[in-house]
């Protein structure tokens, strides 16, 4: 048995610095009016608008209807519409509204912020090995759970 506290656990200390990032990210995103598990949605889009909400989901990896929830909200928000397809009535087509374009930079900035502040101490090389460790860690997880490493 280690004789570590449980606070000082690498698997705590890893669960205690996402929280942390998480909510800095979300309290940077709500100053823009956007929940944290929005600006991935606003990022495919800005890659290529009209992408089908079966698409987004795939993409994004997320289940259907929690991307249907999260587009609804979008939309009450004023940073994307949907439209059904001219061609196949049954396929709903997503697009940025002027305000989802015109939020991009901001969101990126918040991005720039995000990764100044968490790495900010940290020299280039540091950052270098702990990118190598933390893929590392992201593999070993995926392998735990029988899928295959991203590429």
């Amino acid at each position: 048995m280690s004789s570590t506290k449980p606070s000082e656990r690498l698997d705590f200390l890893l669960a205690n610095i996402c929280h942390l990032h998480h909510a800095r990210a979300r309290q940077q995103l709500e100053a823009l009016k956007l929940y944290r598990g929005q600006p991935p949605v606003l990022h495919a889009l800005w890659q290529k608008e009209g992408r089908t909400q079966t698409e987004l989901a795939d993409k994004l990896e997320i289940a259907p209807a929690t991307l249907t929830k999260m587009l609804q909200r979008m939309e009450r928000a004023g940073f994307i519409y949907r439209q059904v397809d001219k061609e196949d009535q049954r396929v709903s087509r997503v697009f940025l509204t002027e305000a989802g374009r015109a939020i991009q930079s901001q969101v990126e900035q918040i991005w720039d912020t995000m990764e100044n502040e968490s790495f900010a101490n940290f020299t280039l090389e540091e950052q270098i090995v702990l990118r190598r460790f933390l893929l590392q860690i992201r593999d070993n997880l995926l392998q735990a759970a029988g899928e295959k490493p991203w590429e």
